[in-house]
């Protein structure tokens, strides 16, 4: 109820007004009813209304009024006796009238008695009629309600119809009601049709758009109740249209963040697939690739041989590439982010994009200044930015304008609401534009999917875009395409800005081919592949040892032989994984280099999708040169840093970790972190079993969650404290705003989410600088 009809209802106070629910309880009580029946408004409202009524043919009476209004009649009246609070009784005049919701549904009855009784008082009362409703109608300001004759012509206009439609009530009397309709509705028919419907059906309702005065639309919720005098016979029309342009809006909203989630699911399923395909398919092509660069040596002097070979190995390189688009896609492999200013990027490459596109197409940069950095791979992102520009010439077939833009962009929470996996805040925009034939607005949202393409049969292989998708994805971007058939496409790219400064990139142009003494232990379960990998390092002068697993090539570095570097695939059979490998070897040779290889990571040295910190990665499938180069970096880091790496790990290995962590995911990946920088984790699960733990192993630091189940960070802390008060702790939490007096020289807290970098830092703040 408005509040001029409430103020009106409450200010009489000679005839009783009160809205019963559909339960049978009075919800409202005017000052008529109080002076009237007796009973204050906090004694009435939630009483049963059957209390006011002693005599059942009253009750009777009043429940078949009510049915009748409910029915679609008009109010009903009705006399018999009201029971006062004292007990006495009076004889009243009743009506009923029906309370329906936007929808139609029935919420209540308003009922208005007054004293028939007393003469004097009848004389004198104000009639609750039909003209006091249509006065409280006319108030109404959220809904237009007005009434139609039997042609559509407009009879009345309330306060609501005003605000609604824009005119004022001299303005539209007389008009007819096809006024608010659109051209197009009002050529097709749907005034009359509707009137029609009403008249014929007693109710017509429905949702279009309608035209306000000042020509503006809205969507209007429409309903049309045919009105009838007392014999049945049609006289006119009840409208009521109520403004539902938000609740459009908020729907339309609601279906763009459905589609966007489930557009997200399929992309989401068809990168697992792809990534779960990539590990054997790697293993197949490391296997082709290593045996066709053994067999070069065995064909010297062949050159028919040695071309037959050049096209295998041709065709070994595109099945890699396709392996690591489809990694891409899945948002699977390893990135290795730095701190790129994308400006910078953007222009180092100008040369190669005018080169590869050639002289047809018209290349424009535009970097905005004051332009921010962003943390990406910098090779993955010129991939992306070489595909976008690739398909840009492709859709203008050669001939047409290349705009590349970069630029500052704040994506906000309305637009990160209506977008799935997409944060609100500050990103580097980097947006490519052409001024080709444009994509159909059916197949806009299938770009990305992989071997979706646009061009004909037997025209790339269609995961370029997708390859742009899960990387900028798999970065923490956002990617999205804008096209208009006949003028062009636009692919914006979204990466997180970093306020950190641009690193230097390092150049190496070395070509030779790098060999070597030094003794390697290959570890690969895969027997080809383990065999391929052995010969190419026994080719290029190693002295090689191997093992198919992990339990393995730990039983090898246990037996004492001298070993420079630990050659180990990632994904590994056994309850052993590499990064606990890797980890046990350092324990046992500090000095020990460490090289992995997959064409699969599963997350076990990639973490948010970034290779972790001081890790190294050989992604298969690698060709002799590349196994030769990256062997060579591994070793000679190793040599550089050897005075520091066997003191960092003696350290390591002294200072055994005990981490409690009751989450078993993050408990996984934060000793995952750990063991891939050669510490010794020790992992639990609550502060009994860390006790436990701390009692049985030599431990030198924790690294505790805030809250764990049954008791706290805090207090494992101080338990263990007691044993050695001078304990250095790591306290991980989301929050942390209690016992700051615990935050000494031997204490630390680290916020949630941190990365692998953030907690060896704060480890070695704590152990001194000899700490990994």
């Amino acid at each position: 109820m408005g509040d001029h009809h409430r103020l009106l209802v409450e200010s009489i106070d000679d005839v009783a007004v009160y809205m019963v629910g559909r339960d049978g309880r009075i919800e409202t009580w005017n000052r008529g009813a109080e002076c009237l029946i007796g009973y204050a408004s906090d004694e009435a409202i939630g009483m049963p209304v059957a209390r006011l009524y002693p005599h059942a043919e009253v009750t009777g009476a009043l429940s078949d009024a009510r049915d009748a209004c409910q029915d679609g009649g008009s109010m009903r009246k009705i006399e018999g006796a009201l029971r006062r609070k004292d007990g006495s009784q009076f004889v009243a005049s009743i009506t009923v009238k029906p309370v329906c919701d936007d929808a139609g549904s029935l919420l209540g009855w308003w009922e208005v008695a007054r004293d028939l009784s007393q003469q004097k008082a009848e004389a004198n009362a104000h009639e609750f009629t039909e003209e006091q409703f249509r006065r409280l109608v006319h108030s109404v300001i959220d809904y237009a309600i007005y009434m139609l004759d039997p042609d559509g012509y407009v009879q009345s206009w309330n306060a609501g119809a005003e605000r609604i439609k824009g005119y004022s009530e001299k303005e539209i009397l007389g008009r007819h009601f096809s006024t608010f309709y659109t051209e197009s509705d009002r050529a097709a028919g749907e005034p009359q049709r509707g009137l029609a419907h009403a008249l014929e059906h007693g109710r017509f309702e429905n949702k279009a758009w309608r035209m306000r005065k000042d020509g503006s639309l809205f969507w209007a919720h429409v309903v049309i109740d045919r009105v009838d005098d007392n014999e049945g016979n049609p006289i006119g029309f009840a409208k009521i249209t109520r403004d539902a342009t938000e609740s459009l809006r908020a729907e339309e909203a609601l279906e763009e963040m459905r589609r966007a989630f489930h557009q997200a699911q399929k992309m989401e399923a068809i990168g697992q697939l792809t990534g779960g395909v990539a590990h054997d398919f790697n293993n197949l092509l490391q296997v082709i690739s290593g045996n066709l660069q053994l067999l070069n040596d065995d064909v010297a002097g062949n050159d028919r041989a040695r071309r037959r070979l050049a096209n295998a190995m041709a065709s070994v390189a595109r099945g890699s590439k396709l392996s690591s688009q489809l990694l891409a896609f899945g948002r699977r492999q390893p990135l290795a982010p730095k701190v790129v200013n994308p400006g910078k990027l953007i222009r180092d490459m100008d040369d190669l994009l005018r080169r590869t596109l050639g002289e047809g197409i018209e290349v424009e940069t535009v970097v905005s200044g004051g332009l921010w950095n962003t943390s990406v791979d910098r090779t993955n992102l010129e991939n992306a930015i070489l595909n976008l520009s690739i398909n840009a010439r492709d859709a203008m077939e050669g001939q047409g304008r290349l705009t590349i833009e970069v630029g500052n962009a704040y994506l906000d929470d309305e637009y990160a609401r209506r977008q799935h996996e997409v944060k609100a805040g500050q990103y580097v925009l980097i947006a490519v534009t052409d001024t080709g034939c444009g994509v159909a607005p059916e197949l806009v949202e299938k770009v990305f999917e992989p071997f979706f393409s646009t061009k004909p049969e037997g025209s790339g292989t269609g995961l370029g875009l997708s390859m742009v998708y899960g990387f900028v994805k798999q970065s923490g971007g956002h990617v999205k395409i804008y096209s208009e058939v006949g003028y062009g496409t636009t692919v914006k790219i979204y990466l997180p800005r970093c306020t950190q400064g641009e690193e230097q990139q390092p150049v190496d142009t070395s070509t030779e081919v790098r060999r070597g003494t030094e003794t390697i232990l290959v570890v690969e379960d895969d027997e080809a592949v383990r065999e391929t990998a052995v010969s190419l390092l026994r080719n290029l002068g190693y002295r090689v040892l191997q093992a198919p697993d992990a339990r393995s090539a730990l039983s090898v570095i246990e037996s004492g032989v001298a070993l420079d570097l630990l050659f180990t695939d990632v994904v590994m059979p056994g309850t052993m994984r590499s990064p606990e490998l890797a980890a046990k070897a350092r324990q046992r040779m500090p000095d020990i280099a460490v090289l992995f290889t997959s064409g699969y990571t599963e997350n076990s040295i990639v973490h948010a999708g970034r290779l972790d910190e001081g890790v190294e990665l050989l992604s298969k499938p690698y060709t002799q040169e590349a196994l030769a180069l990256k062997v060579r970096q591994v070793l000679s880091a190793r040599a550089r840093t050897a005075p520091a790496t066997d003191g960092r790990h003696a350290n390591a290995q002294s200072s055994r970790i005990l981490l409690c962590e009751d989450d078993a995911s993050i408990r996984l990946t934060v000793k995952d972190m750990l063991e891939s920088r050669g510490y010794v984790v020790v992992d639990v699960g609550s502060a009994e079993t860390a006790i436990e733990a701390y009692r049985r192993e030599s431990i030198g630091l924790l690294v505790t969650d805030l809250t764990l189940p049954g008791t706290s960070g805090i207090d494992l802390t101080q338990k263990l404290r007691q044993i050695d008060p001078t304990l250095p702790v790591v306290f991980t939490t989301g929050r942390f705003d209690k016992d700051a007096g615990l935050l000494d020289a031997r204490t630390k807290v680290l916020l949630k989410p941190y990365s692998g970098d953030a907690l060896v830092q704060t480890i070695s703040q704590l152990l001194g600088p000899g700490a990994p």
